[in-house]
């Protein structure tokens, strides 16, 4: 069974969407008090759960029709967004072990993806 590129392409872009999801659970993160009104009322958090439940939907979408095995390891692009988020919103540097570790992850998708011929 071969993955057709629009799966492949849904599941970069749930990881797109997911990584939002990191960044709002952060930003919400940051704002939490021992007050339950106020944690409900959060919403930084509600925006990150949101982003994780909508990138989980696409995400369920792109698997219906595609190899798992080439489609699951492709969830990992959210770190690369997400550390281009960090990088602006929160102004984490980018180290070398950063790099390194991303570099790790795409040439593991690319690899994957060569057997996907």
């Amino acid at each position: 069974m071969k993955t057709p590129l629009s799966s492949i392409l849904l599941v970069i872009f749930a990881s797109f969407i997911g990584s939002f999801g990191a960044v709002f659970l952060k930003a919400g993160a940051d704002k939490l008090e021992r007050n339950l009104m106020r944690l409900l009322l959060n919403w930084r958090l509600a925006a990150g759960i949101s982003f994780y439940l909508t990138s989980f939907v696409i995400y369920t979408i792109a698997i219906r029709n595609g190899e798992l095995t080439i489609l699951y390891p492709m969830v990992s692009m959210g770190y690369l967004w997400t550390l281009l988020w960090a990088r602006l919103i929160f102004n984490e540097p980018f180290t070398g072990s950063k790099f390194a570790g991303i570099g790790l992850i795409l040439t593991g998708v690319v690899i994957l993806n060569l057997g996907n011929r």
